[in-house]
C-alpha cells in the first residue's frame, strides 16, 4: 500500500469516528427509503399515532408512520386536561412525543399523505401522494377527523381559540364569561348543562328555527339560558378572540366565547374503501381494543370516538399498539 493510500484509509477511519451521529442518521434514512415492507404501517403521526408507535417500537416492531404534518388542532393556543402536559401548546406536546419515539430505531417516519389502500394476501398495501408504495401485515389508522366549518365569516379564524368544541379541553379557560352555544335541538341541549356549570351567562344561538322539545325549553328557562333563533352572518374577533356575534338582521350581541357543535368527516376514506364500517355518527367502528370490523386494521384517536382530547388519543393509541403487537406475537409464536 502506498503512503497516499494509507493516508486516505486513515482519514476515512477518522471521519467515521468523529461523525457517528451523521452516519447513523444517514443509514436510518436510507433504510426507510429502501424498505417497502413493514410489520405495521401507522397512518397519522399525531398523538394517537405516536403513542401506538412508541408501544410498537418498544416491542421491536418494524413500523412506518406516514403523516402530513398538519394536525387538526394546530390553531389551538394551548392543550389542557392531560396530566403532565396541561397548558402546553399542541406543538410542544407532539414535538416531545416525536423526539421520544425517534429513539426507537425500528420506527421510521415519512412526511407524506396516504391516498390509497387495499388488502393483499400478506396483509395490506398503502400508496402515498408522492407515489411511494408500502406493504404491512397490520394497519393502524390514527388520522383524526376533519371539521366542516360553518360558512359564517370569521368562524374558522376563531376555531380552537375562542370558538371551541369541548368544555373539558377549553372550558376552564373560558369560565365565568358571556358564552354562546352555536347549535340546535338535541346537540345544543346535550352540551348546555356542561357549559352552564362554567358560566351563569349562557345563550343558545340556533342559527335557524329552534328545534327543542317543550320539556327541554322549560329546563333551559329554569336555568336562565336564553335561546336566539336568528341566523348568524359574522363573528367579529381580534386575532381569533371573539368580540361580537353579528346576525343577518344587522343586530349584534357581545360574547367572549362560543361552543360550536359542527359536522365532521373522516380525514381519509382508505379504511372505508378496505371495508371498515362506520358508526351512525361517522366514526370508524371499533371494539374496546381499538379493532375495526376488518381483521388486521385498528383505529385510535378521534377518528373512532367523539372523545376529542389529547389524553384520549394517547390512551387509545397505546391500546392499539399493544393489541397489534399481541396479534403479531401470537401469529409468530
Amino acid at each position: 500500500m502506498t503512503r497516499r493510500e494509507v493516508i486516505k484509509q486513515e482519514s476515512a477511519v477518522a471521519l467515521a469516528i468523529t461523525l457517528p451521529i451523521s452516519i447513523t442518521s444517514f443509514t436510518k434514512f436510507n433504510v426507510m427509503e429502501k424498505n417497502e415492507n413493514f410489520e405495521v404501517i401507522i397512518v397519522g403521526g399525531s398523538y394517537a399515532g405516536l403513542s401506538a408507535a412508541m408501544t410498537l417500537g418498544r416491542s421491536l416492531r418494524n413500523v412506518l408512520i406516514i403523516d402530513s404534518g398538519k394536525p387538526c388542532n394546530r390553531q389551538t393556543p394551548h392543550s389542557h386536561n392531560f396530566l403532565t402536559q396541561d397548558g402546553k401548546t399542541p406543538k410542544e406536546i407532539s414535538t416531545i412525543a416525536k423526539q421520544q419515539v425517534e429513539q426507537y430505531n425500528t420506527v421510521s417516519f415519512l412526511k407524506d399523505v396516504a391516498i390509497k389502500g387495499r388488502k393483499i394476501p400478506s396483509g395490506f398495501k398503502i400508496k402515498t401522494e408522492t407515489g411511494k408504495v408500502f406493504t404491512a401485515k397490520k394497519l393502524i389508522f390514527a388520522t383524526g377527523v376533519k371539521d366542516i366549518m360553518h360558512s359564517i365569516k370569521g368562524f374558522s379564524d376563531c376555531w380552537g381559540i375562542s370558538v371551541i368544541h369541548c368544555p373539558y379541553c377549553h372550558g376552564y379557560e373560558h369560565k365565568a364569561v358571556k358564552t354562546a352555544i352555536i347549535a340546535n335541538g338535541e346537540r345544543a341541549f346535550h352540551v348546555a348543562p356542561l357549559v352552564n356549570n362554567l358560566t351563569n351567562d349562557l345563550t343558545i344561538l340556533t342559527n335557524d328555527r329552534m328545534d327543542f322539545e317543550e320539556s327541554q325549553l322549560k329546563k333551559l328557562e329554569k336555568h336562565n339560558i336564553a335561546v336566539i333563533e336568528k341566523e348568524i352572518s359574522e363573528i367579529e374577533h381580534q386575532n381569533g378572540y371573539l368580540k361580537k356575534i353579528v346576525f343577518k338582521d344587522g343586530s349584534k350581541e357581545n360574547f367572549l366565547a362560543a361552543y360550536a357543535l359542527i359536522p365532521f368527516e373522516q380525514h381519509t376514506s382508505i379504511p372505508i374503501e378496505i371495508g371498515c364500517e362506520l358508526t351512525e355518527q361517522g366514526h370508524i367502528k371499533v371494539d374496546f381494543l381499538q379493532q375495526t370490523t376488518v381483521d388486521g386494521i385498528f383505529a385510535c384517536g378521534d377518528n373512532s370516538s367523539p372523545m376529542r382530547s389529547v389524553a384520549y388519543a394517547v390512551a387509545t393509541g397505546n391500546i392499539a399498539g399493544a393489541m397489534v403487537n399481541k396479534e403479531l406475537s401470537d401469529e409468530q409464536f
